[in-house]
């Protein structure tokens, strides 16, 4: 297996790794978009549970700390995995979704009003 980076993989090869690794173990009878949401949601409090009690700024330096690095990277990796996963699953286009998504969210965040505010785009 080639090493992957986000500069030479695509989103395709990201999901057939997945995809291969979840058949070579008969795991497919087991993700149902319930259990893979509910392990979505599992993984990403365990990435949260790193930063717990960091204010914003420091918890860039936790993120960057070598010895905390490896397993943050582990976590982050569990929570794409099951994202890439729940794609698989359900048949969801990534790209297409996202694209559409990022549409709505021009729409509901236009530059003019949200740049450089954290604001909802009810309060913009």
């Amino acid at each position: 297996m080639k090493p992957m980076t986000d500069a030479g993989t695509t989103v395709a090869e990201l999901r057939a790794r997945v995809l291969a690794f979840v058949r070579e173990r008969d795991w497919e009878q087991f993700h149902s978009p319930k259990n893979l949401s509910m392990a979505l949601a599992a993984e990403s409090g365990e990435l949260m549970e790193h930063f717990l009690w960091s204010e914003s700024k420091p918890s860039l330096d936790v993120a960057r700390d070598p010895k905390k690095r490896p397993a943050i990277e582990a976590e982050i990796a569990d929570v794409v995995i099951y994202a890439l996963e729940f794609a698989n699953i359900c048949g969801i286009d990534l790209a297409a979704a996202i694209e559409a998504k990022m549409a709505a969210n021009a729409k509901k965040y236009p530059v003019e009003k949200a740049r450089g505010r954290a604001d909802k785009y009810t309060d913009l």
